[in-house]
């Protein structure tokens, strides 16, 4: 049993990729070929949003858009404690400072009421400015941005929607990657919608902006290759990885995105009054990037995922550290982070992906109950 399925999507999909793949040989037109801007219309027009800018990695997407926005050192960016840390990283490496926020026990995303706490804390005490604030949508949900776009309004704050496991997911009808002032995606390949390498992309109703995000993926480029404008980076999405994600991001539409959600629903139902259970509130959808069960303490969830191994089923613990807890962060101010703390002793992910099927899904819930 796959964690998630890459395989069977391969079999699935492989005439189609395979065709996709020959035709890049055969144009040889490895970077910046015509599958490039195809993808990014096709992605803009999904999300919709004026502007697909596609790039090397998500973690690079999140990058550019700092940039863009010129944020540095003596700026506060407001990020969850519970996330990857590239949410954060990011921030630190252009010179700003992260100030980590605690999240919703039930959704795992930025709590928006201590976000505002964050905010006024930091306005309070008078040493750095409150510039953006970084909202992740954890597991293909979205973040609750009816709270979070208010917060940002109130204090002038920008808002960066990190979409990087949310792809796909929607609340009150709008998509995923069209929140806040831009947002970005990932296409690592275990994401919602993935590739076989590493892609990222960032959305944007920002024309100034866009045109920015376009000229540093290549160099700082201006009117054309040679002519630098500024400094910029080399972070382009391949021509290889597009053609790929072309097919499979037909087949998420088509199909995928209601498989995920079919095998959501078979968990639920099974381990309902069992465990915790993910949460997705009223009017939102989700991706389901994991299916994430929350577990009554550290060392029921290690046994049952110790037990779940033994019978050849694969779980992952996202996350196993609070990024305020993360050694590259030591210096800076202790945050209280109760929630994220316990969420990292606690949650146990358990295998999910189009592919799944219901069988699986009863062996896996079955194993589960046995243990709890």
């Amino acid at each position: 049993m796959q964690f998630r399925d890459l395989k069977a999507q391969y079999a699935a999909l492989k005439s189609e990729i395979d065709a996709a793949v020959q035709k890049v040989m055969e144009d040889s037109h490895f970077i910046s070929g015509a599958q490039v801007a195809e993808l990014e219309n096709e992605l803009a027009a999904y999300v919709g949003v004026k502007h697909c800018i596609t790039c090397g990695n998500g973690t690079d997407a999140l990058s550019m858009v700092l940039m863009g926005w010129q944020i540095g050192p003596g700026d506060a960016v407001f990020v969850p404690d519970f996330t990857f840390f590239a949410s954060g990283e990011v921030v630190a490496f252009e010179g700003a400072t992260p100030v980590f926020v605690d999240v919703d026990p039930d959704t795992f995303n930025l709590d928006p009421v201590k976000l505002e706490e964050a905010v006024l804390a930091i306005k309070a005490e008078g040493k750095l400015v409150p510039k953006a604030v970084v909202a992740v949508d954890l597991f293909g949900l979205p973040a609750n941005y009816r709270e979070i776009q208010a917060i940002a309004r109130r204090y002038g704050l920008l808002l960066l929607e990190d979409g990087a496991q949310g792809f796909g997911g929607s609340m009150d009808g709008q998509r995923a990657c069209s929140f806040g002032d831009a947002s970005t995606t990932s296409f690592f390949p275990a994401k919602p919608l993935g590739c076989y390498g590493d892609g990222g992309a960032i959305f944007t109703n920002d024309d100034t902006l866009a045109d920015y995000l376009r000229s540093i993926r290549v160099h700082g480029k201006g009117s054309f290759k040679y002519d630098n404008v500024r400094i910029g980076v080399n972070s382009r999405l391949d021509t290889l990885q597009a053609a790929i994600l072309q097919p499979k991001f037909r087949a998420f539409q088509e199909y995928e995105l209601d498989a995920v959600n079919r095998a959501a629903n078979w968990y639920t139902t099974r381990l309902q009054g069992v465990v915790k259970t993910p949460v997705v509130p009223e009017g939102f959808g989700c991706s389901w990037a994991q299916y994430t069960i929350t577990l009554e303490s550290r060392e029921q969830r290690d046994a049952l995922q110790a037990a779940l191994k033994e019978q050849g089923i694969p779980t992952m613990v996202y996350y196993p550290k609070p990024m305020h807890a993360q050694t590259a962060f030591a210096d800076l101010p202790p945050v209280s982070c109760p929630v994220t703390d316990r969420l990292c002793a606690c949650v146990l992910s358990l295998p999910m992906h189009p592919y799944l099927g219901e069988g699986n899904v009863e062996f896996i819930c079955n194993a589960l109950k046995a243990q709890v």
